[in-house]
């Protein structure tokens, strides 16, 4: 279904591009598309069945028709605008400078920081939360002091991006593989708990689009991959030259098409498998779906494979977003420092984002603030805005991204983000 949708979007390809997607698939596509997967599965999924099923069944089902066509044609779009520079080695900071001028460069780099950063803070959050309950529910323990726990849980997290890029891209693999695995064992696990009275709920035609508008922000970062795109497009152009953006087509629909497919299925299986009741407590006590679980459900399998999944779920997604953060955050020292004329020290700075990454993620964990409000009021509308809005601007507005012009898919990507903005805004004056 979703990939009959996602074709609907598209115009005819070029010959150069359906010869491009008859090469072979590698590897190296491979590692790539499991790695997205990675950073995007994190805590925007651990809690989207809570916020997505406290809406009924079939605002759900809609949800899952549209979003996969909205995930794979927004990154596609971010992946171009990173191919599209003429600069080899050009990651997504130096290429909006390019294209757009020092004084839009710094904007929008900017603006890039602000999308990533406060969802690297959410996951100092969830990752703390979902140890404690683990220690607390199912080891029968006393929760330990919250200072000293986030503190520990984050150095961890932090010393495997220190270690260098290759070391993090092997741990994130080793922690994908289970992750699959044991998400869709899961999903079909958690099958002779439905409730299969949630299907005969329907909502009057405007509450149920109204759920789907507002529920729109929360799929976009649960599915949102994008702080990898940056390093995954540079990469591909390494390695492909003019073919990096048909290329990254490629692994990018296979990427969405398996998270729509695991994802979704885990989030009817659990939607299903609760009152909305229940959703709303989970929400109150800022617990992961699957802690949640954990705590209310009989089986010793769920018990303790439940925080297992969110846990390496929060760590698999923290290196993308940490690694598309401190990528951002350099970006805007060295544009300022540079237009200041002042030299940049390349050891001092990366000492001193490493201390500042983890002072403010460590503060954010002790305090606890609500994940989901986070999501909504800090991470939603600036992705929506990086994500879907920026690349077509720069569609309509970079000579090197003119092939692009006049699709369907940018106005489909357009107007997806345009409903993620004007609901969170509801949102928020609500």
């Amino acid at each position: 279904m979703q990939k009959d949708a996602i074709s609907v979007l598209e115009t005819p390809q070029s010959t150069q591009e359906s010869t491009t997607r008859r090469l072979p698939w590698t590897r190296q596509d491979t590692t790539w598309m499991l790695s997205l997967f990675g950073t995007a599965v994190g805590a925007g999924i651990l809690f989207l069945p809570i916020n997505a099923g406290m809406g009924g069944f079939w605002p759900l089902v809609l949800m899952a028709i549209i979003i996969g066509p909205m995930t794979y044609l927004a990154h596609r779009g971010l992946s171009r605008f990173v191919c599209s520079s003429s600069i080899p080695g050009s990651d997504i900071t130096q290429v909006v400078e390019e294209h757009f001028g020092i004084g839009a460069g710094k904007a929008i780099t900017l603006l890039y920081f602000l999308a990533i950063y406060p969802i690297v803070l959410i996951y100092g959050v969830g990752i703390t939360n979902t140890v404690d309950s683990f220690i607390v529910n199912q080891l029968g323990m006393a929760s330990p002091p919250r200072f000293l726990l986030s503190g520990i849980l984050i150095f961890g997290m932090m010393a495997v991006m220190v270690a260098g890029e290759q070391f993090m891209l092997k741990v994130t693999q080793l922690l994908v593989y289970p992750l699959v695995g044991i998400l869709a064992f899961m999903s079909v696990y958690l099958i002779p708990e439905w409730k299969m009275d949630a299907l005969q709920v329907v909502p009057e035609t405007g509450a149920f689009l109204g759920t789907v508008w507002l529920t729109i922000p929360v799929l976009v970062f649960a599915f949102n991959h994008s702080p990898a795109i940056s390093q995954f497009s540079v990469s591909l152009k390494r390695d492909h030259g003019a073919n990096a953006a048909r290329k990254a087509d490629v692994i990018l629909r296979n990427t969405s098409m398996m998270l729509v497919g695991f994802v979704m299925l885990f989030v009817f299986s659990c939607v299903l498998s609760l009152s909305p009741e229940q959703l709303a407590e989970a929400k109150a006590k800022n617990l992961p779906i699957l802690s949640y679980l954990a705590n209310v459900h009989d089986s010793g399998f769920v018990s303790y494979f439940g925080p297992f999944i969110a846990f390496i779920a929060i760590v698999s997604s923290f290196f993308g977003h940490y690694m598309g953060a401190t990528e951002g955050m350099k970006g805007i020292i060295v544009k300022q420092l540079r237009s200041s004329k002042k030299q940049v020290s390349e050891d001092k700075l990366n000492k001193f984002i490493l201390v500042f990454m983890f002072a403010t993620i460590w503060g954010v964990a002790i305090k606890n603030p609500s994940i989901l409000g986070m999501i909504e009021a800090l991470g939603g509308p600036v992705i929506a805005a990086i994500l879907y809005l920026m690349p077509m601007y720069a569609v309509y507005k970079v000579p090197a991204l003119k092939a692009y012009r006049h699709r369907i898919s940018n106005v489909f990507v357009v107007i997806a983000g345009l409903l993620a903005m004007t609901a969170i805004l509801f949102g928020l004056l609500s």
